[in-house]
């Protein structure tokens, strides 16, 4: 060395990271672990609960291996769990830190290194092992001889690195999105996924088991060639003698594995050499942000009637908290009237359980303006302030509540073929609504709290009691509120002269609906006035 040579001692990359990000991955879920004790227990309750259950799958199916359309089941087992892996990135982004690898661009790694590390990374934790232990016995269901047995071990290994594979190539095509607040919406919107699969799988459910896993078989025809599952088909086909459809099916999984890989590989590489599109503003943006309020904004009334429900919208459509809350009201409120329709069990009047869920968004219309409340104080003076106030956000739930509550009673109506009800239907879900935006109103202002804005919960520490006093005694007083209209009701399909009355109970309903929302709006007004300060500290503890 030369004595105007500087010493080199930046040391040099691993030539095999694999072994580090490993390492890093178990690092991250221990320090995760060690935040808190209750974090602790419920990774441990997560992962009994996942592990029962997926030992529970795969003794299911062995002790069914024999039965005659296990084969479709096998496959369409297959598929769904890799339809799992490729959704879960998008709802639950920071199940797993290493999704991000964004995280890693300052460091001197290329892509495909990186990507070999990172997929055996991916192989460690509680969900791979679920998903080896359903593979495993979706491939002993189909598998009786040697042959299908050797298959199956490359079957198993080929369907794991394609779900794995599959999630990893969806998070790295999406992860500016995951990492923003639209991610955070999607993630707050995952407890909507949830209800509205199991909605589906019940439904399911319930039409195999009228009419047999037969039906199954053509859907299953088709999955038999799309990877994964064509995995688990090269089983069945080598157990069945067809060796040359199980080389086929097996090569369709390997090219799947391939193309994941090849196109995670590309997303890292455009990740770790392109800038951040999100942070970059264009040259016509303040133009738009300049003329952004118009469009429906001027439909609105003028005042502050206008602007509060303006604001109020505003919360639906940015806030992640109140977005969910809608877009599960909306979705569930729509899901069981029709589902049971379809079913043949239902009722027209299951149609008053949309107007009962968007309802329920008017109980604590406070919360949602969390510490921010004090700017809406500082503009209440009088009662009559505070009528206007909450005259505003009661509209603007009417302004998608009406039409939506019409839209769901007609669809019921229409699968039912009993459209003589409609308008006693119509009137009721009028007249609950009216209850419950009067309820909401007063439990507002007499049993406000604050809805954290970081995590899933929806009422801060300490707040329990008062969130389940405002939303369930609510809902029991608007019942009992709108009780004349529901006796009216009954009185109509019970008495023999009654079924003439019912289409008035359509403007019975509406108007008795506009009465108590008015009379509620009147009562909640001094209230909210009064007790502005106290409001204030409720809602501020999230």
């Amino acid at each position: 060395m030369s004595a105007g040579a500087a010493p080199d001692l930046a040391p040099a990359p691993p030539k095999n990271i694999t072994p580090v990000v490993v390492r890093l991955k178990l690092s991250l879920l221990l320090g995760g672990l060690r935040r808190s004790g209750g974090r602790r227990a419920a990774y441990v309750a997560s992962a009994v609960v996942a592990l029962l259950f997926a030992v529970g799958q795969l003794l299911g199916f062995v002790l069914l291996r024999d039965q005659a359309h296990i084969a479709s089941v096998a496959v369409l087992g297959t598929a769904v769990l890799a339809l799992g892996w490729a959704v879960m990135p998008l709802f639950f982004p920071s199940g797993d830190e290493t999704l991000d690898a964004t995280r890693l661009v300052m460091l001197p790694l290329r892509p495909l290194p990186l990507v070999r590390a990172l997929l055996v990374a991916s192989l460690v934790g509680i969900g791979p092992l679920f998903t080896v232990l359903v593979l495993v016995g979706c491939v002993v269901a189909v598998a009786h001889g040697a042959v299908a047995y050797a298959v199956a071990v490359v079957a198993v290994v080929l369907a794991l690195l394609g779900c794995v594979a599959l999630a990893r190539a969806v998070a790295a095509a999406n992860v500016r999105l995951l990492t923003s607040r639209k991610g955070r919406d999607l993630a707050v919107l995952s407890g909507l996924v949830v209800a509205v699969g199991a909605q589906l799988v019940n439904f399911g459910a319930q039409r195999l088991g009228s009419s047999g896993l037969e039906r199954l078989d053509p859907v299953a025809d088709v999955l038999r060639w799309v990877p994964p599952a064509s995995a688990v088909s090269a089983v069945d086909s080598a157990d069945a003698g067809s060796y040359g459809a199980a080389v086929v099916q097996l090569v369709l999984a390997a090219a799947a594995v391939a193309a994941l890989l090849g196109l995670w590989a590309r997303s890292l590489t455009r990740l770790m050499t392109s800038p951040d599109a999100s942070t970059l503003q264009s040259p016509d943006a303040a133009v738009r942000e300049r003329t952004r309020g118009g469009g429906l904004a001027r439909l609105l009334p003028a005042g502050r009637t206008g602007t509060v429900m303006e604001r109020s919208l505003r919360y639906v459509w940015r806030d992640p908290k109140t977005k969910a809350a809608w877009v599960t009201s909306l979705a569930i409120g729509l899901i069981v009237p029709v589902f049971n329709a379809l079913q043949g069990t239902g009722s027209p009047y299951f149609a008053c359980f949309a107007a009962g869920m968007l309802g329920v968004q008017m109980y604590n219309q406070f919360g949602q303006d969390t510490s921010a409340f004090w700017m809406v104080a500082l503009t209440i003076s009088s009662p009559r302030d505070a009528y206007v106030e909450l005259r505003g956000r009661a509209l603007a739930l009417l302004l998608v509540t009406l039409p939506y509550a019409t839209l769901v009673s007609v669809v019921t109506a229409a699968l039912l073929d009993d459209w003589a009800r409609l308008p006693e239907v119509l009137g009721l879900s009028f007249a609950l609504l009216g209850g419950m935006l009067a309820t909401g109103a007063w439990t507002s202002a007499r049993f406000p709290y604050s809805i954290p804005q970081e995590g899933y919960k929806n009422v801060a520490p300490g707040q329990a009691g008062l969130a389940w006093i405002a939303v369930f005694g609510g809902m029991v007083s608007a019942a009992v509120l709108c009780s004349p209209v529901i006796a009216l009701t009954i009185w109509t399909n019970v008495s023999a002269d009654g079924g003439a009355f019912g289409p008035l109970l359509l403007p019975v309903g509406a108007v008795y609906g506009a009465a108590i929302t008015l009379l509620g709006l009147r009562l909640a007004a001094p209230r909210t006035a009064a007790r502005l300060p106290e409001i204030l500290a409720a809602v501020s503890k999230g």
